[in-house]
């Protein structure tokens, strides 16, 4: 059995005031495994499968809003289901971002903000180096304006990064400048072709060190915890969403860390099931049969790998 996630439980429990109930969903990409682009009709098939999951997924995370025509398509979809999505923009580059905006600010002309989970203002930009926090925090703070401008003055407005972003000292801007903070906090597990390689990714999860799941499961939920108490520190009140976490259910072996079915299905047990009636939470990810790692929980039918229930 993995360690229990009670301690931060009742913590979680204990913040939980402004909500009357917590988002659980999946990261869905704009791409069907093939790399086409979704349809309306994907995206349709996709919530309908959400919802079909044992506890009834009703929300789902989008990276972005422009590629793929990603919200044209999707937030039809959604609406129809009663799907509510957390809308990524991309800000990088320029170009970019200014199409990921008029992405935004078309579909909440179009549907109204019914729809909205909240925004996220880039994913993981700090941790790549892409931009810096002063500027993230201009990006944040113009897409909140932009919203406003158009009715949207509710609509919640954050970041997605690594917890090693998050605790940077230099990137309390983007606390601040946030509705609320979206955490990443997932082991990965592949092969390594060179030491180079393999630094980057222990950067990006410090807590992946080829150890067993018992022990990457207690490095989750610890610097999960760093997330928070930084958080709490900068700018006290604001929510830490679990935005991305999961084991992979096939794919390489480092060390004691496995890959496999049997220990997605015990990282579910022990971590979505704790989660998900604990802080909102965007698991990773519904389907991804074609790479590798893969992480999804469904095969290429959209047949569940493992018992999903709580």
């Amino acid at each position: 059995m993995l360690p229990s996630f009670c301690t931060h439980s009742l913590l979680a429990l204990s913040l939980i005031g402004r909500a009357t109930a917590l988002w659980k969903g999946f990261n869905l990409p704009a791409n069907n495994p093939s790399g086409t682009c979704k349809s309306q009709e994907d995206w349709a098939h996709d919530f309908s499968v959400l919802k079909g999951l044992p506890g009834g997924f009703s929300s789902a995370r989008l990276y972005a809003s422009s590629d793929c025509n990603t919200l044209a398509a999707a937030v039809p979809a959604a609406i129809a289901s009663g799907t509510k999505l957390l809308v990524g923009v991309w800000t990088e580059d320029n170009a970019h971002y200014e199409a990921e905006k008029a992405a935004l600010v078309q579909a909440v002309q179009q549907h109204g903000t019914g729809w909205v989970v909240a925004v996220s203002v880039g994913s993981e930009d700090l941790y790549r180096g892409d931009t810096d926090a002063a500027t993230l925090a201009r990006q944040i703070n113009e897409v909140r304006a932009l919203l406003c401008k158009f009715g949207a003055c509710g609509v919640e407005v954050g970041h997605v990064d690594t917890w090693t972003a998050w605790v940077d000292p230099k990137n309390e801007d983007v606390i601040r400048a946030s509705d609320w903070v979206g955490h990443d906090g997932y082991v990965k597990f592949s092969p390594f072709p060179n030491e180079k390689i393999a630094d980057i990714w222990r950067n990006r999860y410090p807590y992946f060190e080829g150890s067993g799941i018992e022990q990457g499961y207690s490095a989750y939920e610890k610097n999960l915890q760093k997330t928070r108490d930084t958080v709490n520190r900068v700018k006290p009140g604001v929510w830490v969403w679990v935005t991305e976490t999961g084991w992979p259910v096939s794919g390489g072996m480092l060390g004691s860390a496995v890959a496999s079915v049997s220990n997605a299905e015990a990282y579910w047990k022990s971590v979505a099931c704790e989660a998900f009636n604990n802080a909102h939470t965007f698991w990773y990810t519904l389907q991804d049969y074609l790479s590798s790692p893969s992480f999804g929980v469904v095969d290429k039918d959209f047949k569940p790998l493992f018992d999903l229930s709580c």
